[in-house]
């Protein structure tokens, strides 16, 4: 029980275990819709598009929060529009404006040499960095952001599966992926100080992809991606306090784990169906020696 109980005695490690729990069930559900849409580069480079912001908010001293949110928010609206051009994909709209916005925060590190280290957090993830303000911020992105989720399932749903089919139901596909991408961002942001920019996007896409493999149906693998996660977070924060590594490494490694759990779980019952199938004895109908005349002599 120690290994429970002695982080638990450290209001910074409760702060972080809070953010974590929340941060993981957030991902685990924005995620579900990335996965589906196979768009798993997006929270890859969303997440280094909002450092570039956090360094641009550190170097003119404005709120963390404002200036990584705004930046991350503008990266989601520009991926839009210039994924929209026809001879523009939306892989390379991805990479040329978020890679753009990372080069800029390392030119900016390397310039100012003074402040690499505040930024080790926000690369790796660090509980020692989890403030009051953070849990407001989350808490804040994590209700809204759910909300949203049930709001507009519906829309969700539709154009997650068949986007021009959800337009012939007057579902707006464009209106639905600018406003998911802005709440992949908000998310984004809120996740850096716990998860760290470097593995946001595989808490976003690895719970999803382990409830994919347990479930078809969008609404089961959207809740069970959002367990999933949270579970994975608040593990992996008693994980980094006793084994002293980065928060982040601490719930991606985990949910990892239990990926590799579930694939090889699943592999193992199609193998077994697939082999019983196999094996299994043909209809009395379909035995019978084709030399023959069916037994009607």
């Amino acid at each position: 029980m120690n290994w429970f109980s002695e982080p638990m005695q450290y209001e910074f490690f409760r702060h972080g275990l809070v953010v974590a729990i929340m941060i993981g069930g957030i991902c685990g559900v924005v995620g579900t819709v990335v996965v589906l849409r196979r768009m798993s580069y997006i929270g890859h480079g969303l997440s280094h598009s909002v450092f570039g912001g956090a360094v641009v908010a550190y170097l003119i001293n404005i709120n963390f929060y404002l200036g990584a949110g705004l930046w991350g928010f503008l990266s989601a609206l520009l991926i839009n529009a210039t994924a929209r051009r026809r001879n523009i994909g939306g892989d390379a709209a991805i990479g040329i404006v978020t890679t753009s916005s990372f080069a800029l925060g390392v030119a900016l590190i390397s310039r100012y040499r003074t402040f690499t280290r505040n930024f080790e957090a926000a690369l790796f993830g660090n509980i020692l960095g989890v403030t009051g303000q953070d849990i407001k911020v989350v808490t804040a992105v994590c209700v809204i952001v759910l909300i949203a989720a049930i709001v507009f399932y519906r829309q969700l749903l539709f154009t997650s599966f068949d986007p021009e089919l959800a337009d012939v139901f007057g579902i707006s596909s464009a209106w639905v992926e600018t406003g998911f991408a802005l709440a992949l961002a908000a998310v984004i942001v809120a996740s850096m100080n716990i998860v760290g920019v470097t593995l946001i996007a595989a808490a976003i896409v690895i719970p999803p992809s382990t409830a994919r493999l347990l479930t078809d149906s969008f609404g089961r693998m959207m809740i069970l991606a959002g367990i999933l996660g949270a579970f994975s977070g608040c593990v992996g924060m008693f994980v980094s306090f006793h084994e002293d590594v980065a928060s982040g490494s601490a719930v991606v490694l985990l949910n990892a784990s239990l990926f590799a759990i579930a694939y090889a779980g699943t592999s193992g019952r199609r193998w077994a169906v697939s082999h019983r199938h196999a094996n299994a004895p043909s209809p009395a109908w379909q035995v019978h020696n084709p030399g023959t005349n069916s037994g009607r002599d």
